[in-house]
């Protein structure tokens, strides 16, 4: 009888932020772009860059390193925004740089340690192991709350208004 191979295989979009590398699920990865002029939106949480123009579009952006207390690594060339699709609502995310596309198989894919500190862990899915390298899988759907995405819809509204005037 043939072995029924359960494994799961995640493809990921790794990225840097600070000295950690993070990985998110492709599926919510529409696009990734260097960064654009981003107009700053007042009174806007302190890890809420603003707005961007993708192609007609506006999107909110958020930082990261910011939302997480990371300090950024300097390298400003490498920054990039990752446009994802979180809750049924396209944000883009800085990061210090995007390394790799890659699959992770689940039995690479450990639980987080209830001793990790820094990132709360609420946002984590889990630990992946390649090799030696270790990466935090981050769930994009609990980075912001559903209060935080309706607050950046808000945004969104008000510059609409305010671009029509």
């Amino acid at each position: 009888m043939a072995k029924v191979d359960t494994e799961r295989e995640l493809q990921l979009v790794t990225f840097r932020l600070g000295k950690e590398e993070y990985g998110v699920n492709i599926e919510q990865v529409r696009e990734i772009i260097r960064i654009v002029e981003i107009i700053h939106v007042p009174k806007a949480p302190a890890f809420v860059e603003g707005l961007i123009n993708l192609r007609g579009t506006v999107v909110s952006v958020i930082d990261l390193r910011k939302r997480f207390d990371i300090i950024p690594s300097g390298e400003k060339e490498a920054e990039r925004i990752i446009v994802v699709e979180v809750q049924n609502r396209t944000i883009g995310v800085i990061v210090d740089s995007v390394l790799e596309v890659l699959r992770l198989s689940s039995s690479n894919i450990d639980d987080v340690p209830p001793t990790v500190s820094g990132v709360d862990t609420k946002f984590l899915f889990g630990v992946g192991k390649i090799g030696e390298r270790l990466m935090m899988l981050l769930d994009l759907d609990k980075v912001l709350s559903t209060e935080e995405l309706k607050g950046l819809e808000n945004l969104k509204q008000q510059s609409n208004k305010t671009a029509k005037v």
